[in-house]
């Protein structure tokens, strides 16, 4: 494992896509960063890393609140120069119009959005005093693509999309790569699997064709192949979907 004097930092580091691009930028020899709302929840990530021979730090935060984005980068750079910053908090839900709450509403504008514009200018002024870093946002088909029950899960992603393209446009002049990436499909967890089979059966969740879902371990591969890119032919915005994915 190479060793590198830097710090990826996951904000959202889930089970799923947030842990693999922490178990892929460890591999690669970042020290990681890891936050969630719950620190309890990250100890198998962070044992999983330590037993490969990476690094990791496991954190609580808050990403809708300002105060814990600003200690937890600050922390990661004090450790090593803030290289890569990922915002990946997860607020998809689903609710029709008429039982979409004003509280639901906010709730997912401050995890989707709010959260990812304090990510993004906290990272940005760690990063303008080094001279060069990585952001990159995590979005979905809601970024480009409302829907029914979507409203508010589609209207806070394409905020955040909005927020990471001006982003982009005023900090890559300065040597800071931003991306945003929409994940348009289903990855392959328990909780996908299990609305599968709410929707279609338990055989069906079971039996779905290889490579139908998405493997967060790919999807991994995808942020570090951005982070490895020459500024002369940055990407901004990637979209990644299964080979049979109907879009």
């Amino acid at each position: 494992m190479p060793a590198r004097n830097a710090t990826c930092a996951v904000i959202g580091a889930g089970d799923f896509i947030g842990a693999a691009i922490a178990k892929k930028f460890a591999a690669e020899g970042y020290a990681v960063f890891a936050g969630r709302r719950s620190a309890e929840k990250l100890a198998p990530l962070k044992a999983e890393i330590e037993a490969a021979g990476g690094m990791c730090f496991a954190r609580a935060l808050d990403a809708r609140k300002e105060d814990d984005i600003t200690a937890f980068l600050s922390e990661a750079d004090a450790h090593a120069p803030l290289e890569v910053v990922i915002a990946n908090p997860g607020a998809n839900v689903n609710f029709p119009l008429l039982d979409t709450t004003e509280r639901v509403f906010f709730k997912v504008w401050e995890m989707a959005c709010k959260a990812g514009f304090l990510t993004g200018r906290e990272a940005a002024r760690i990063m303008l005093k080094h001279g060069r870093g990585s952001i990159f946002f995590t979005g979905a088909t809601a970024s480009v693509r409302g829907g029914a029950g979507y409203a508010a899960f589609a209207s806070a992603k394409a905020g955040l999309r909005m927020v990471a393209q001006s982003m982009a446009r005023e900090l890559g002049p300065k040597n800071i790569h931003v991306a945003h990436l929409i994940i348009d499909a289903g990855v392959d967890t328990a909780f996908v699997r299990e609305r599968i089979a709410a929707a279609r059966g338990a055989e069906a969740a079971a039996n779905v064709p290889e490579d139908m879902l998405m493997k967060p371990a790919s999807i991994a591969e995808t942020y570090w192949a951005l982070h490895q890119q020459t500024r002369d032919a940055w990407t901004f915005e990637l979209d990644l979907r299964p080979y049979a994915e109907k879009w």
